[in-house]
């Protein structure tokens, strides 16, 4: 890791010619994607000093993210976003997504009060 002009901090975490905190903060960005998933055990990860980027592996060539979707984004639309917007951040490296999980679906309406009525919430029994 290199420092930052004027010594201020860590530059930017370059593997394989990719910066890896562009690519976490494309694909975070992507409509559909609730946040970057790094594995059950924090395998799925690029592994820097002091710190890791999780869901984002460079090597071979290739670059992996792995994602937690969030409800209702078909999967393919989901890999296709992801993919035009790593381009630019990428190159011409191939790129794999993965969908490792899926948010909750949304719960169900609230229910009205009884008799179909809202409930009233300064509403007292009589005589209380």
């Amino acid at each position: 890791m290199t420092a930052a002009p004027g010594g201020t901090g860590p530059g930017p975490a370059v593997i394989d010619g990719v910066d890896v905190d562009a690519v976490a903060a494309v694909v975070s960005g992507c409509a559909g994607v609730s946040r970057l998933d790094g594995g059950r055990f924090g395998e799925v990860a690029s592994y820097l000093p002091g710190r890791t980027v999780a869901g984002v592996v460079v090597s071979g060539g290739r670059v992996m993210v792995q994602v937690q979707s969030r409800w209702g984004i078909p999967v393919p639309d989901l890999a296709a976003l992801i993919t035009t917007a790593l381009v630019p951040v990428t190159g011409h490296r191939p790129i794999d997504v993965v969908v490792a999980d899926l948010d909750d679906p949304p719960g169900p309406p609230a229910r009205p009060g009884r008799g179909g009525q809202p409930a009233s919430p300064t509403s007292q029994p009589a005589g209380g």
